[in-house]
């Protein structure tokens, strides 16, 4: 990420209009990476004062159409959004307390990440998820 990033040149690049919402929206996702849609709604309420929960939805719709933003739906959990984009990375989720971290893809040989059929299919990604215990979690005893 940039050490300072220029929101504002990010939507006019992508043909959307600068707003308040938008900006604020953008903003909360690249201060809070992998963060449901509650907790932006919260951030952007801190920024904006009351903001309707729909103008949220309908801003982070528009910024992944947009590919501005990233949207990640882990097997049971909500929807997340990162500014990581561009890339094909991959997350590991820590099944104790749900922190998600980003996992840069393997190097060298990836038999997992080879389909072995491709059904005719162009495949451009890869969706890796790794599960496991953060160092907080793994400490923790277990009930």
């Amino acid at each position: 990420m940039p050490a300072t990033v220029d929101y504002e040149q990010m939507l006019r690049g992508a043909d959307l209009r600068v707003t308040r919402p938008r900006l604020a929206v953008l903003t909360a996702v690249y201060d809070h990476p992998h963060a449901d849609t509650h907790s932006l709604i919260e951030a952007v309420g801190d920024e904006l004062g009351e903001v309707s929960p729909q103008a949220v939805y309908d801003v982070l719709r528009a910024l992944t159409d947009a590919n501005l933003v990233r949207r990640i739906e882990p097997a049971g959990s909500v929807a997340r959004y990162e500014s990581r984009i561009g890339d094909n990375h991959h997350h590991i989720i820590c099944r104790g307390c749900g922190a998600i971290a980003d996992v840069d893809c393997a190097v060298g040989e990836t038999p997992c990440l080879t389909a072995s059929e491709t059904h005719g299919f162009s495949i451009d990604e890869a969706e890796v998820i790794y599960w496991g215990r953060c160092p907080e979690c793994a400490g923790a005893p277990t009930n």
